[in-house]
């Protein structure tokens, strides 16, 4: 990865988040940027392609890779969030702030997406040179493997939830019997599929950025987010977790 591809990533990041965060004031909902969290990684994937003279084969393969998961997640979460008002952690977030949270959004929600943005994109603005080896292929077979978890495990929840029966029920079959979050292990393959092929063009150090993404997904806004607050409300729960794997796939116990 050279200084101006960094800088160019950053630039589009910064660019893009204020776009959105000005949209949020006049929708009053800060939610969006959740949607736009999957889009700006496919911009970055694109900026990084174009700042290499004529391009190469590796950083077009994870152009369009991320550009696929990228589009995939933001329609997925554009489908399902919009119309629906604004998330609850927002929510309290206004709250908290009062009139205030519109300027303080910028930075606590906008700008500190954008600077994770650019960490976990690491691998995509590295990923360079060429031919494609072994290791490439390596790398998108986890990517596949990944795309596929998250894209089923999303159908599935979607029509569990469409079944009225199902109301503060919790999903245990399909891909759910084997991990309690098939959609965020789905995104850590993703993201260590695409650094394998950053290695395979030299960049090991690129790992920061996998390593980010699976800090937020496990800890911090995913699954270890989710699993404070579900048990209060769906019944049944805590039996489900003691027989169903946390995050990695594994047989019920």
């Amino acid at each position: 990865m050279t200084g101006d591809i960094a800088l160019a990533a950053a630039g589009g990041i910064a660019l893009l988040m204020i776009v959105v965060w000005l949209i949020s004031l006049a929708a009053k909902d800060a939610s969006i940027v959740d949607i736009v969290w999957g889009l700006g990684f496919v911009l970055v994937a694109w900026i990084a392609w174009g700042r290499r003279e004529g391009g190469d084969a590796r950083s077009l393969l994870v152009a369009i890779l991320t550009t696929v998961w990228g589009l995939r997640l933001a329609g997925y979460l554009a489908w399902r969030n919009l119309g629906k008002g604004e998330d609850f952690r927002y929510q309290a977030m206004r709250r908290r702030y009062g009139s205030r949270f519109g300027l303080i959004s910028l930075f606590v929600v906008f700008g500190l997406q954008g600077v994770l943005m650019w960490i976990v994109s690491l691998p995509v603005q590295a990923a360079s040179g060429g031919p494609l080896a072994w290791l490439d292929w390596v790398g998108v077979a986890v990517w596949f493997t990944g795309l596929g978890f998250e894209t089923i495990g999303d159908l599935q929840l979607a029509a569990f939830k469409r079944d009225p029966k199902n109301q503060g029920q919790v999903l245990d079959t399909g891909l759910w019997r084997y991990t309690r979050h098939p959609n965020y292990f789905g995104d850590f393959c993703v993201w260590w599929g695409l650094y394998l092929i950053a290695v395979a063009s030299g960049a090991w150090w690129a790992v920061v950025g996998p390593a980010v993404m699976t800090a937020l997904l496990m800890r911090y806004s995913g699954a270890g987010l989710l699993e404070k607050s579900i048990g209060k409300r769906r019944p049944g729960y805590d039996e489900y977790v003691r027989r169903t794997n946390a995050f990695f796939p594994g047989p019920p116990r």
